[in-house]
């Protein structure tokens, strides 16, 4: 087995399905134990850009799972491995609910209802108006995605890969997807994303498909990656993060794979791609398409062509976040609670602010005009910079 590429599964967080004796060997050789790759050093930083934390809340730890708030409007929707579920605006608690049982992902909102899910397979519906429960489905296995709410119905991408749509407003199974998945996959936090009559969905293999909304049936694939090497480890190229979409333009990115985009309107025919491994995921605009590979290096690609417009190499081993550009800026977290404020122009620092220390596996949101932030450690943070 590669120590490098075991290593980097340690460091993402994530861990192999399939084989337990695998996941052992992963955690003892920690890249973050005395005897793994160390972090980039921090240097100075002369500020272009002013930061400060709008507000900061404790909402509970997320243990070894990944939750990512809920923006809806004005409001964010967070969850904890505890099991509590809560409602902010302006950094201030609207409500606060128990689940009653440990939760493994969240949050999927928007205006009327919110949705977590557990490692048993359950997931719940509360109302997003008063935290009123509302309903409760089972799906085939542990839940680490969090559940994405659609005018059709809740998404729900299950730990053995399956994609069940649910009804949003009883929970009732409206159709699954299953499709044959290799032996040895990475358990994946990357939640199925709506647009348009389809959801898109990355598997273990490196295949993005669309699903038909109505009946879940696959439309069309494409290969963003193309599994290789010797050894089953090595042939791991799955897509971990969700796609991005922008108009017609859909993108997704994949480790031990290629970084790639594709025309919706002509049926999925690739527009562009080229080698480049993440875990971490994307964020686009009008001209730029950013990525934080897994050795933390954060390009910005031309969105139309997938050329280099810039990166940023010294943020090394710090285990970043997925991206998200504001203001002529684009943010990345790190394992130390760390965002980084980079020029969307060239990639050059213009400002870092601190958390809790803690890391950062979830997508940063935004938030209006801040970047939200939660960590592991359970602190929800807006981060504004201008």
């Amino acid at each position: 087995m590669s120590r490098q590429l075991a290593a980097l599964f340690a460091a993402a967080g994530l861990f192999l399905g399939g084989c337990a004796t695998v996941s052992d060997t992963i955690d003892s050789i920690n890249p973050f134990a005395t005897a793994g790759p160390k972090m980039a050093p921090l240097g100075p930083l002369t500020a272009t850009a002013e930061v400060r934390t709008a507000w900061a809340v404790s909402v509970g730890k997320a243990g070894d799972y990944t939750f990512t708030p809920a923006v809806v409007g004005s409001v964010a929707y967070v969850a904890s491995r505890s099991g509590t579920v809560s409602k902010l605006e302006d950094g201030k608690l609207v409500w606060k609910v128990e689940a009653g049982q440990p939760l493994s992902a969240g949050v999927g909102a928007n205006s009327r209802l919110l949705v977590v899910g557990t490692s048993k397979g359950d997931v719940l519906a509360f109302s997003a108006d008063d935290g009123k429960a509302l309903w409760q489905a089972k799906v085939s296995s542990e839940v680490l995605a969090a559940p994405v709410i659609g005018d059709d119905g809740v998404a729900v991408k299950s730990g053995d890969n399956r994609i069940h749509l649910l009804d949003a407003g009883d929970g009732g199974r409206k159709w699954v997807y299953q499709r044959s998945t290799p032996s040895l996959s990475v358990r994946s936090a990357g939640s199925p994303v709506f647009a348009d009559r389809y959801i898109f969905v990355g598997y273990p293999g490196g295949k993005l498909v669309a699903l038909a909304v109505q009946n879940g049936a696959p439309v069309w694939e494409g290969a963003v990656a193309l599994p290789k090497g010797a050894t089953e480890l090595d042939r791991v190229a799955d897509i971990v993060a969700p796609p991005v979409v922008d108009g017609r333009l859909i993108c997704a990115v994949a480790f031990q794979g290629r970084v790639a985009c594709f025309d919706m309107g002509q049926g999925g025919a690739m527009v562009w791609s080229r080698d480049l491994s993440s875990v971490a995921g994307l964020a686009m605009d009008s001209r730029y398409l950013f990525v934080a590979d897994d050795k933390g290096v954060v390009y910005a690609l031309d969105r139309q062509s997938g050329s280099s417009l810039w990166k940023q190499d010294k943020l090394k081993n710090r285990r970043l976040s997925a991206p998200v550009v504001q203001r002529g800026l684009v943010a990345v977290a790190d394992a130390e609670g760390i965002v980084h404020f980079l020029s969307r122009d060239d990639g050059s620092f213009a400002a870092r602010q601190k958390t809790d220390g803690t890391p950062v596996r979830a997508p940063l949101q935004m938030l209006g005009n801040a970047v939200l932030v939660q960590t592991t450690g359970g602190s929800v943070s807006a981060i504004e910079a201008q």
